[in-house]
């Protein structure tokens, strides 16, 4: 009996003892990464907001589609070769990649909308709610413990490429389809932890360029809510189907 209670203290106290660790694990980010961070998360939040208002545009005027697709990718493009004493240029050139793919998107979220308001909310809700845990467990890990998985996700990514190409070409089934869906998305949110570490390593060895580190984030973000409205939309027109299904029976 004693051994055992000795046993459950010595759990209990190595528990505390973990969670006091990974309390402290802050302490390894300097002040000075702990600033650039919070510039990080600013400009991402200003990317959003860009990009909502790219959604509303395509709303009001139907903008989004190829042409902001390019539009998006043609900014980053501009953004990451701009040298980074441009800030203000940079900034802009964040702001008009998160506005273009608000835009890109919208379409999609114009179906949400159509079909239940509810799922774009709890897509948006549980987009952000992951970004922000897997975050927090990125800047809690020990500095370069996950950078390690960078190498497993470019895999997948590639798989993930091969297999949407294929399916391009070839067609694909709605299991090949699923999968897609759902290993996309782990891959992305595997991206998120892995991202936000490795941005936190560079800003250790003195790279704290926080427009391009926000851009690597927000792709991150709406890779991760793109999937994620995806498969809601998915879920609700299934019930809907089964609903009709079990009417006209």
């Amino acid at each position: 009996m004693e051994a055992f209670s000795s046993f459950v203290d010595s759990h209990s106290s190595t528990r505390r003892r973990w969670n006091y660790d990974s309390l402290k694990n802050f302490r390894q980010i300097s002040p000075v990464v702990q600033n650039h961070l919070k510039l990080v998360y600013l400009s991402l939040c200003c990317t959003l907001v860009a990009s909502a208002v790219g959604v509303w545009l395509h709303l009001l005027w139907n903008i989004g589609g190829f042409l902001t697709t390019i539009g998006c990718f043609v900014s980053m493009i501009w953004l990451l070769s701009t040298p980074a004493n441009q800030e203000n240029k940079r900034v802009s050139l964040l702001m008009a990649a998160g506005l273009f793919k608000g835009a890109s998107i919208g379409p999609l979220i114009e179906l949400a909308i159509k079909i239940d308001t509810s799922i774009l909310i709890t897509a948006f809700v549980g987009t952000a709610i992951a970004f922000g845990c897997f975050s927090a467990a990125a800047m809690l890990a020990k500095r370069r413990e996950y950078l390690y998985l960078g190498g497993l996700l470019s895999s997948g990514l590639s798989i993930l490429f091969w297999l949407h190409f294929a399916s391009s070409i070839f067609g694909g089934s709605a299991a090949t389809f699923k999968f897609e869906l759902y290993f996309g998305l782990l891959v992305f949110v595997g991206y998120i932890v892995v991202d936000t570490q490795e941005i936190i390593e560079k800003a250790h060895l003195g790279d704290l360029d926080y427009v391009k580190h926000a851009l690597t984030l927000f792709t991150d973000f709406v890779a991760v809510f793109v999937r994620i409205l995806i498969i809601m939309l998915k879920n609700s027109m299934e019930k809907e189907k089964e609903k009709k299904r079990k009417r006209s029976n």
